[in-house]
């Protein structure tokens, strides 16, 4: 593709065309410093001969594999023209550093419940290794997987979605967010909050991610501990925290038998 052909113009349509997604939007968040999370994957699909829009988020774990969210392929279907933007910082344009990859294979979790959003976790395989450098690498993954987290342990998630209702942002964006306590996550939800999820969010309902970039990687306590799942319509808001899979042994051990 031409850089060229990254015009104001296109930039309007594509976020026109950008329709609003189970998962995160940024709010109450501030821009990144470029390239300091190069482990984050903005997903792509080719609408156009000429361009390309976001739809879901992920963390690059190796070379040519990324983590994010099942409900992302439902979300987007499959097809040739899926790509990973990796060392992205706007990502909409190209950059200096930036890669972007063709994704191959998307492999959900065997029995992830579209419906229910249990198990919402997918690797994707992509066509070449990425260079890792200063601007793309890796995001490790918790060696044992993790069984709990703490009420009020801070987090930190990432991503390009909304950071108001009707603002979108180009550029990486990041909040710091807290956890929540499963009991009062299960009384916000008619869903059944498992022991694979954890509930994040903010208890004054002013920050969180709740529509537009679902699969990026939860942070806490400097440890890849959750993928963007789902939210509520309308949050950020106290009584509905954001719901992100956690990376318990049982995906680990998933994730490391499909990726040898």
């Amino acid at each position: 593709m031409n850089p060229s052909l990254y015009n104001p113009l296109v930039l309007l349509i594509v976020v026109f065309l950008a329709p609003a997604y189970p998962g995160a939007k940024i709010i109450g968040g501030h821009e990144v410093k470029p390239h300091a999370r190069p482990y984050m994957a903005s997903l792509q699909k080719r609408v156009r001969e000429n361009y390309t829009f976001s739809y879901c988020g992920g963390a690059l774990i190796r070379p040519n594999w990324i983590l994010t969210a099942a409900h992302c392929e439902k979300t987007i279907g499959s097809g040739q023209d899926l790509l990973a933007v990796l060392g992205a910082h706007f990502h909409l344009k190209y950059e200096k550093g930036q890669q972007r990859l063709r994704i191959i294979r998307q492999i959900p979790f065997t029995k992830f419940n579209n419906l229910t959003m249990k198990d919402d976790i997918m690797l994707l395989q992509l066509e070449t290794d990425a260079k890792i450098n200063q601007y793309v690498n890796v995001l490790n993954l918790p060696k044992g997987g993790i069984t709990d987290m703490k009420s009020g342990t801070r987090c930190t998630v990432a991503g390009w979605g909304k950071t108001k209702i009707k603002n979108y942002s180009h550029t990486l964006q990041e909040v710091e967010v807290e956890v929540i306590d499963h009991k009062n996550c299960k009384s916000a939800y008619r869903t059944k909050i498992t022991q694979d999820m954890i509930c994040v969010g903010d208890r004054k309902g002013r920050r969180n991610a709740c529509k537009g970039d679902s699969g990026g990687p939860l942070i806490c306590d400097k440890m890849y501990t959750g993928i963007v799942s789902f939210g509520k319509k309308g949050c950020p808001d106290p009584q509905t925290p954001g719901v992100y899979t956690l990376l318990t042994k049982k995906y680990i051990d998933w994730i490391r038998d499909t990726i040898g």
